[in-house]
């Protein structure tokens, strides 16, 4: 049926290579937890992923046997997958995964490419990029925008003790003394150099 709604993209692949290829990226993103790859490659692994982290949570028989079937290296991943990721997203309702488009991977076929990324982990970059943000903002004496108060309540919602972690984020951003840098360069480029 021409034009009709698909429940999945197809990827320009057979069904086993596209299932083996979404374990495969699911696999990785427990392991990394985050991966960079083409958008709607991202797009379907996010579906997997969360379902996945749907079933961790439920943490029974049945959920460790389908969380094998999923995963490539599962003596590896189960005991993270249902330990510290379970722990993490006990009080998260959903959304545990975020996709973020980049610059295209590859200059060749100019593929739109994406990051997948778990949220509240170590890698997540709207944590770091906020806090970044933040610190910015007190190092020019400015008041945050209405989009950083936002940001800044969605990072610490579900974050175990959120605003300390970002507190300490914020602090470390500082230390590296980005916004002295900046400063420079805009002093420099304020004289005409």
């Amino acid at each position: 049926m021409a034009g009709g709604h698909m429940k999945y993209r197809q990827l320009s692949r057979d069904s086993a290579h596209r299932q083996a290829l979404l374990r495969n990226l699911v696999t990785s993103l427990i392991k990394n937890e985050a991966i960079h790859t083409t958008w709607p490659k991202a797009k379907e692994a996010q579906r997997l992923a969360e379902k996945l982290i749907t079933h961790a949570k439920k943490n029974d028989e049945v959920a460790r046997r389908k969380a094998q079937a999923i995963l490539y290296t599962p003596h590896e991943l189960l005991p993270k997958l249902f330990g510290e990721i379970r722990e993490r997203y006990a009080e998260r309702p959903g959304g545990y995964t975020r996709v973020l488009r980049t610059e295209p991977k590859d200059r060749y076929d100019q593929a739109p490419s994406a990051i997948l990324e778990l949220v509240d982990g170590p890698k997540d970059m709207r944590f770091a990029m906020t806090a970044a943000a933040v610190a910015r903002d007190r190092a020019l004496g400015k008041r945050h925008s209405d989009l950083t108060q936002k940001n800044i309540a969605k990072v610490t919602r579900y974050r175990r003790e959120g605003r300390d972690a970002f507190e300490d984020m914020v602090g470390r951003v500082e230390g590296m003394g980005l916004q002295e840098k900046e400063q420079e360069q805009q002093g420099g480029n304020g004289n005409g150099n």
